[in-house]
């Protein structure tokens, strides 16, 4: 088993300041994050799918000779980042977590986002495990194996950017890159006590990413802070390497939807939501109930199947008729499911979308952001998947509180707040395009969660 990771120290700006005085290395981060992805007791070998030990080394060798000269990019110079598996990398193949992928070309040029953390001096250490072409919120992927939750390595990781939150939370990564289609960053943050955050979608470039759903996909960070979630967001979006300054709590108007996302929740999500929304009412927030009816009608709008199924079919489809039979069963019958689907369909489902957009959006134009559990329920076992009949609507639970703020296109942060337990995540949700504030409100409202638990 890997040595224990201290959170507070294994944050980004932590670590940029003990490099800026002196006191540890890139090389020394690199080699101590190598170690841990190598030790035979720990997950590496299954939350990785490439390691990147050489050319990491190099990098933050050349990070501390420009470090000695003066030239430091970001907060993220000589720093080990992971990528998720389905982001383009000159000369490597992107298999998106697949066996059905591997005969097709390298890529030409890395991915923009690869590009921005390279020039921010980020140390790429390696390509993470994902659930096969991210379309699950479990994390199970049986071409390369599961990575075990940090918590209790018998249960699921989350996903779909399972290695990526294992990367982090097992100290392989400061900071992982991960997707984000129905709560692929969130959900795997939240069941593995980290922070995650999943920006509007048009905030950050897709290209060079495999796609799962046009409508839906977005890209964002996972890592141990919702500061080094914005520092990250930004290098990515382009912006200057700085989080947002931390909103007030006092006064902070937060909304508490009681439709549809309270459902079913288990006992431990209830108690530990129930226990962040009084501490940030005594911190003088109003925390307000609303009832958002709105969102109960999410199921009768995608009875059909939804943005991401019929969006992946249409780019699947090739390759299904070309490799199929290499496909996990359980992703290629989701695929397939969707050929029924008509056009009206499709077209009925997008109206309904800018329709039930523009409706929530008015309904909570008051506040500064809502609050919800993250996950309605903490991390199963791997074993309660091996049944299909438990698979689906397990999936389905795990992904449904997310997946709202996919359809609505707002922005969303998760963040622990449960420390003597198995993982809750908060989820602290914006407006679309809000999504500089909501950082700001999240590093609020993740201040006063962490000094209520200490």
């Amino acid at each position: 088993m890997p040595a224990e990771i201290d959170p507070s120290k294994n944050t980004v700006m932590a670590l940029a300041a003990g490099l800026a005085a002196g006191e540890t290395t890139s090389r020394d981060l690199v080699e101590a994050a190598l170690a841990r992805i190598a030790d035979p007791a720990g997950e590496g070998a299954r939350t990785f799918v490439k390691v990147y030990a050489d050319t990491a080394r190099a990098a933050a060798d050349a990070q501390d000779r420009l470090r000695q000269v003066g030239y430091v990019a970001s907060p993220l110079a000589g720093v080990p980042v992971s990528i998720k598996d389905l982001f383009d990398v000159k000369g490597e193949q992107t298999l998106a977590g697949s066996k059905a992928l591997d005969d097709t070309p390298p890529a030409e040029r890395d991915a923009p986002i690869v590009a921005r953390l390279r020039a921010a001096g980020a140390v790429l250490i390696g390509r993470t495990n994902m659930t096969e072409f991210a379309f699950s919120g479990v994390g199970i992927n049986p071409h390369f194996g599961t990575p075990g939750n940090p918590y209790d390595r018998r249960l699921i990781p989350g996903g779909s950017s399972s290695g990526a939150a294992v990367s982090v939370a097992d100290g392989n990564a400061v900071v992982a890159i991960g997707t984000d289609t129905g709560g692929s960053v969130r959900i795997p943050a939240a069941l593995c006590g980290i922070a995650g955050f999943k920006p509007t979608q048009k905030r950050i470039s897709r290209d060079g990413a495999t796609q799962l759903s046009t409508t839906m996909d977005s890209i964002g960070p996972l890592a141990n802070s919702v500061t080094c979630c914005a520092i990250t967001d930004a290098i990515m979006a382009g912006e200057p390497p700085v989080a947002p300054a931390p909103f007030p709590i006092a006064g902070m108007r937060l909304g508490v939807p009681q439709t549809y996302v309270l459902d079913d929740l288990a006992p431990e999500v209830t108690r530990a939501f129930a226990e962040a929304c009084t501490t940030l009412s005594r911190a003088a927030a109003r925390v307000t109930e609303i009832p958002l009816n709105e969102l109960g009608e999410l199921p009768a709008i995608n009875a059909a199947g939804g943005f991401a199924p019929i969006e992946a079919y249409a780019w699947h489809k090739p390759l299904l008729d070309r490799r199929g039979g290499d496909y996990d069963p359980r992703v290629s019958g989701r695929v397939l499911r969707a050929a029924g689907m008509s056009a009206v369909e499709y077209i009925k489902l997008r109206e309904a979308r800018t329709d039930l957009i523009a409706r929530v959006a008015a309904r909570t134009a008051e506040f500064d952001a809502l609050l919800m559990p993250t996950v309605a329920i903490t991390a199963p076992p791997i074993a309660a998947f091996e049944q299909d009949e438990d698979y689906r609507p397990l999936n389905a639970l795990i992904l449904r509180n997310t997946s709202v703020i996919n359809f609505l296109d707002g922005c969303a942060a998760t963040i622990p707040i449960q420390h003597d337990g198995p993982p809750v995540g908060l989820m602290i949700v914006g407006q679309h395009g809000a999504d500089h504030r909501l950082l700001a409100l999240a590093r609020g409202i993740e201040a006063a969660i962490e000094q209520a638990l200490r």
